[in-house]
């Protein structure tokens, strides 16, 4: 069984819509494309190379798959893009993409179906980097095996959000952390299954 990890940048509210830049995502009269980028340093870079380190294949929305494929492909390798160039993309797409990134395949039927089966077959991690609408999918399905959230100190008040409204409730156990220079939180979470309650009267 391959592990399927989540990496995403989000603010302190949730928010992950466009991290990168202006015009990243700017559906619904989002106006703070790029406020992740101020805080990078260089143990943000250590940590995301970690990442990259291991053998992994990719799981990508249309959208975040779009982006990559606009920049990854020519950049060099002293840059990191050797191993998402050499990853196997798997792209969630209701359309009938031209997916011209090599080693691009799109996942064909019902999405969660799909991953599930990814998740089933040999071959390494399975890694999802942006994409919030398909991660949205992966929660409601019970197919994410650690989140790994980068907590950004900014707080935006509007915005799409990881765990909006209507996500399953799940009890998560913190397995890594670190804090970069500029105060971004690094946590890596497993599910652990139902949240448990209780009380201190």
């Amino acid at each position: 069984m391959r592990k399927l990890l989540v990496t995403t940048f989000m603010t302190l509210d949730g928010v992950v819509q466009a991290p990168g830049g202006p015009g990243e995502d700017d559906s619904g009269g989002f106006v703070f494309g790029g406020w992740s980028f101020t805080y990078w340093d260089d143990l943000m870079g250590q940590k995301m190379a970690e990442t990259m380190g291991l053998p992994f294949d990719l799981v990508l929305g249309r959208r975040t798959y779009d982006i990559f494929a606009g920049y990854w492909p020519t950049a060099p390798d002293d840059a990191g893009g050797k191993p998402l160039n050499d990853a196997t993309k798997y792209v969630a797409s209701r359309g009938r993409p031209s997916l011209t990134w090599e080693r691009s395949v799109q996942i064909e039927g019902d999405v969660a179906d799909g991953v599930a089966a990814l998740k089933r077959s040999d071959g390494p991690e399975l890694q999802v980097h942006g994409s919030g609408n398909l991660i949205q999918t992966l929660m409601a399905n019970d197919l994410v095996d650690e989140y790994r959230l980068w907590v950004f100190p900014v707080v935006l008040g509007s915005g799409k959000r990881l765990f909006a409204d209507g996500t399953i409730p799940k009890a998560l156990r913190l397995v890594d952390s670190t804090v970069s220079t500029t105060g971004v939180v690094i946590g890596s979470y497993e599910p652990t299954g139902e949240v448990q309650i209780g009380s201190f009267a």
